[in-house]
């Protein structure tokens, strides 16, 4: 079965909301969640989460709220912290690690991260029996194709194109997917663009996908409850793990 990795941003628009969207999404077929961890400049994010980024910001979010919510949800599912290096970087990766494994949640997302620099880190986190997952795009080469690849573990985020979340932008994966298979048996989940009309043509080829932009826009939307958020999320995420395994 094709997994599906939902993000949410953390404490937006507050830490119990995080914890019954989290938990919902889990009852509504999500593999894997990615905590977004708030951040003023998420370079690789598209207008939607950077909104929600802010805004959670501007409600007074810490790093103790991610703690707070990842220890409600870690233990019932697979949880992954997705963040800018600038906080892990001054914090101490090593910090970040404590309180993965104190909280139960499974490793780290960086985007701003390169492969290159994530590798003064991979030993630490592995170590500790936690994964940095690495990002591969269809504009690198094979030679670093097969390089990140080799050196994956847990999955690999397949970057759907080169741009930022959201987009929607169409572009042919099948020659990367093809590289990467051809030196690593990791599952592939492809992000970038993945909503409910996109999934299944998206999802061809590889092991999974990655939503964020599609959920982020339910819980921006003022015109609904907090309940009604929750509910048209949990109807999103099922009808998108369905849409990928049909």
């Amino acid at each position: 079965m094709k997994q599906l990795v939902a993000y949410i941003t953390a404490g937006f628009p507050d830490v119990q909301f995080s914890i019954d969207v989290a938990l919902s999404l889990k009852e509504s077929g999500v593999d894997t969640l990615e905590l977004g961890v708030p951040f003023s400049d998420p370079v690789a994010d598209g207008p939607v989460i950077e909104a929600a980024n802010l805004k959670a910001l501007q409600k007074g979010f810490k790093l103790e709220h991610l703690f707070e919510i990842s220890t409600h949800v870690a233990p019932q599912i697979d949880t992954l912290w997705m963040g800018y290096f600038n906080p892990f970087y001054h914090r101490g990766m090593d910090y970040f690690i404590g309180k993965a494994r104190e909280t139960g949640v499974g490793g780290f997302i960086i985007p701003d991260l390169p492969h290159e620099e994530a590798r003064g880190y991979k030993g630490m986190v592995e170590g500790a029996s936690l994964h940095l997952i690495d990002f591969i795009a269809p504009t690198h080469s094979r030679e670093r194709i097969a390089m990140v690849a080799k050196e994956s573990q847990k999955f690999i985020y397949l970057v759907a194109y080169a741009g930022i979340t959201g987009s929607g932008v169409a572009e042919d994966l099948a020659p990367t997917v093809e590289s990467i298979r051809s030196v690593t048996q990791t599952p592939i989940y492809v992000g970038f663009g993945v909503d409910e009309k996109s999934a299944k043509e998206k999802a061809k080829g590889v092991d999974g996908v990655i939503v964020g932009s599609a959920f982020v826009k339910v819980l921006l939307d003022e015109g609904l409850t907090g309940g009604q958020k929750v509910s048209k999320i949990s109807a999103l995420a099922r009808t998108i793990k369905d849409v990928i395994n049909s």
